[in-house]
């Protein structure tokens, strides 16, 4: 039973020292209790405390590490009520008769896809057993390690993942496909080898019975990999283990889960991946490479795993597009991500080089910050004097976006002695704008 604020704070030092953040003792407890904070923040907490109130403040999904990547530690079933912590780790599989399996390593490697400033990359790799000896996979898995430096994801026959599972010694890979029959010697063979274990059964009660079964014997770095058929099976099931998790405290129930998906129809295997995306997935294995797919799940895993709290949203400062001089234009707008990466990138499509300005806006698009009062001309006529831009430039125009036209007059009122110039709506028509407006 989770313990009260009262319970935990009885427990503490009660020194309020306030070295943990919160201002008293009371207030971390309630912090714990509420499950937005962890103990290891408080530098006092005794060893009786540590072993009563660390299963009681961890999260209701247990974190679990693949290589340098965590995934679990969720609290929350929809993202509004707080926000989802570690994104699900998309993965590709390699067969080990693969003839150009380097080369789909390679690839792996070096994929990356930059978006709003953030770089996406593939997070692991499965090398699934199709028809090498044991220790002919051994090595195999060995050279796609070494070429990736990704964690695995062994998929096999138990002497061949214990022979692989000793070759990537470290790499915190993944075992999969552990089941009650197999359960004690994988276990095993994980402890010595540093990875984590992915447990399957036939239904739920099964997985649960397996995951208490491994705790009790004292391994616990576990992942579900459930056994479901259908897109609505899939569905049903991880929102059944993430409610009883969450909602009913079933810490049986409570990990990471591991997705093979490979329905022979590229078509299916993207609505397949989508759903464990938008439904509770931790590792989503995709059975080839496809750049084309894995920028679809990328966007898609990035925009549901933003914190809704916490915009994404770039320094509020003045940017430079190519190498301004200062008769170069300025443009103006927010400093929400999306929005500076598309206009600056549509500047920098247009051959231009120009400055822009990107106020502090509190990461909200331009609509969302004027309605706000973010956007205003005051707040931008203040801004550019706070960054003395008079100084470095000696252009007097200044081209903002088109959705707010009607602050153009307050601008102008705020800047003695510069013309504001109405550009698009869209980004996309920055180009033909500039060409049409400001090359002259």
């Amino acid at each position: 039973m989770a313990l009260t604020g009262l319970q935990i704070q009885k427990l503490l030092p009660q020194t309020n020292c306030k070295e943990c953040g919160s201002n008293t003792c009371m207030a971390f407890a309630m912090k714990l209790a509420s499950k937005k904070a962890n103990l290891s923040e408080c530098p006092y907490a005794s060893e009786e405390a540590k072993q009563i109130l660390g299963a009681a403040s961890e999260p209701p999904v247990k974190g679990v590490k693949i290589g340098k990547i965590s995934v679990g530690e969720e609290t929350v079933f929809y993202r509004h009520e707080k926000t989802f912590v570690n994104k699900p780790v998309i993965a590709v599989n390699i067969n080990d008769n693969d003839a150009d399996a380097l080369e789909i390593a390679k690839k792996i490697k070096e994929y990356k896809l930059e978006r709003v400033g953030e770089i996406l990359t593939v997070g692991a790799v499965a090398v699934t057993q199709k028809s090498s000896d044991a220790d002919s996979y051994a090595a195999f898995a060995k050279k796609i390690y070494d070429e990736t430096d990704l964690p695995l994801i062994l998929r096999g026959s138990d002497e061949t993942v214990e022979k692989a599972a000793k070759a990537v010694v470290g790499s915190a890979s993944v075992i999969s496909g552990v089941t009650a029959a197999n359960a004690d010697k994988m276990s095993e063979i994980a402890k010595e080898n540093g990875h984590v274990l992915a447990v399957k059964a036939e239904d739920l009660d099964g997985i649960h019975e397996l995951t208490a079964k491994l705790k009790q014997d004292g391994f616990n770095n576990l992942i579900m990999e459930f056994k479901t058929y259908s897109l609505a099976e899939a569905f049903q099931t991880n929102s059944i283990a993430r409610k009883a998790a969450l909602k009913n405290n079933e810490k049986a129930l409570g990990y990471a889960s591991l997705k093979f998906i490979d329905t022979g129809d590229d078509k299916q295997d993207m609505i397949f991946a989508v759903n464990e995306i938008v439904k509770f997935g931790g590792i989503i294995v995709m059975p080839s490479f496809d750049a084309a797919q894995l920028a679809t799940l990328m966007t898609l895993r990035q925009n549901i795993y933003t914190d809704p709290q916490k915009p994404i949203q770039v320094e509020p400062k003045l940017y430079t597009i190519g190498e301004p001089d200062r008769n170069s234009p300025i443009f103006v707008t927010t400093n929400f991500s999306l929005t500076y990466f598309l206009v600056s990138g549509e500047i920098e499509n247009s051959g231009i080089n120009a400055w822009l300005v990107i106020p502090e806006c509190e990461g909200m698009s331009v609509l969302t910050a004027w309605a706000a009062g973010k956007f205003s001309g005051a707040k931008i006529a203040a801004f550019i004097k706070e960054i003395r831009l008079a100084d470095m430039v000696d252009t007097r125009e200044i081209v903002i976006p088109g959705y707010v036209a009607q602050i153009s007059g307050e601008l102008e009122e705020e800047l003695p002695g510069y013309k504001i110039i109405v550009g698009p709506g869209e980004s996309a028509d920055i180009e033909s704008f500039v060409k049409a407006v400001l090359v002259k």
